[in-house]
């Protein structure tokens, strides 16, 4: 039953947590003889991993990344079974926290090599990932530190990572060279460390194919319903609708303008919906138009959908308030107080994004904190 505070809010998203474990369940599927993970860093892409966790963990989920100690500290009592991965490592003074929460740190360099041993001298035996770069260069050691570590007969017998991985940096390209590249190097690291699991996957990686899943795949975006794979039709379903309630339907004349700049500028008698979204609340600027906030055009970038329609939005995106165009609906049919939807079910959230040059990530990790929120399918 929706809330009167949903009903009456400026904002508000609906959250179809149904779909976001069917998308799991997808994934899962896809990733063959492997078992996947699911992501639930920046608050589950911003939808909220109170709700998430729980419905992952529910359709079978034991496996899952957060970014950092605090939030899988936030995590654990959600999936009291599942292995908490944390993608920042282990650090100086946080040691605590991953042995009073059961997490896993991921290390990432030989400064927290460094102190992972450390803290295993002083606390005892505690699991670890060993996380190699084949190829991003943004994190990991190298793959030859990686086998000399594997090697090295004076490596500590309670050091034994549970997990291998590296990340792929152009999996959403399938046939960039870099991707064979990537696995070739993975597999050369992975030899090395015989009966450890091993995971390089993300969410494109997934659809690249059996020989990039090893024994787990690490599926983000795609699980929240976004797009995985450049060019190619998003094969997930939507998770997040977005809407604001429009404030005022007010009427320009050919040749007048509206918003900051007289950034928008009609040729024909039009009608403009005043909608409660802005900048604040993740609705970014740049997606006034292709990601040039200064871009003059009608329409300028961006569309929401209302009265089984698209719209265009006009002029440019402001703190709290965005145009759409509606003159193209029937005269009477959009009125104040309605709801226009910004992205969802009707408009993909990546199509938004595109418009403001900008990806599907960053739009769902900007949601506001004013935007009122319905879970359907809470567990």
């Amino acid at each position: 039953m929706l809330s009167p505070e949903f009903l009456s809010a400026s904002n508000r998203l609906t959250i179809d947590l149904n779909a976001l474990a069917d998308n799991w369940r997808s994934m899962n599927a896809r990733s063959g003889k492997a078992r996947a993970a699911a992501v639930l860093k920046a608050d589950a892409y911003g939808l909220g991993i109170d709700e998430a966790a729980p419905a992952l963990y529910a359709a079978g989920a034991r496996d899952f990344f957060v970014a950092n100690a605090e939030e899988g500290a936030d995590l654990r009592p959600l999936v009291p079974e599942g292995r908490i991965y944390i993608l920042a490592g282990m650090w100086p003074g946080n040691e605590a926290l991953f042995f009073d929460n059961d997490l896993v740190p991921v290390i990432n360099s030989e400064e927290q090599l460094a102190v992972f041993m450390a803290a295993l001298s002083e606390r005892g035996d505690h699991p670890c990932v060993l996380h190699i770069d084949t190829g991003m260069n943004r994190l990991g050691l190298s793959v030859e530190e990686a086998v000399a570590l594997a090697n090295d007969p004076a490596r500590p017998a309670s050091f034994s990572p549970v997990l291998i991985m590296s990340h792929l940096a152009c999996a959403d390209d399938p046939g960039n060279p870099l991707n064979g590249h990537q696995l070739k190097r993975f597999r050369e690291a992975t030899a090395a460390f015989e009966d450890v699991d091993a995971s390089l996957a993300n969410s494109g990686g997934v659809f690249l194919g059996d020989d990039y899943h090893f024994n787990l795949t690490r599926p983000g975006i795609a699980v929240y319903g976004g797009e995985a794979v450049n060019d190619v039709a998003n094969p997930m379903k939507p998770v997040v609708t977005a809407e604001a309630r429009i404030i005022q339907v007010r009427n320009v004349a050919s040749g007048g303008h509206a918003s900051y700049g007289a950034s928008a500028r009609f040729n024909r008698d039009s009608r403009i919906a005043t909608v409660a979204v802005g900048y604040a609340d993740g609705y970014h600027r740049s997606v006034s138009g292709g990601g040039v906030t200064l871009r003059q055009a009608t329409p300028s970038g961006a569309f929401g959908f209302l009265h089984g329609q698209k719209v265009p939005h006009v002029g440019r995106v402001t703190m709290d308030l965005s145009l759409f165009d509606v003159t193209d609906l029937p005269e009477n049919a959009v009125r104040a107080g309605d709801y226009i939807e910004l992205f969802g079910r009707h408009i993909a959230v990546d199509d938004v994004a595109r418009a403001g040059g900008t990806i599907g990530y960053e739009m769902l990790t900007s949601l506001g904190h004013r935007y009122d929120r319905h879970y359907i399918g809470s567990v």
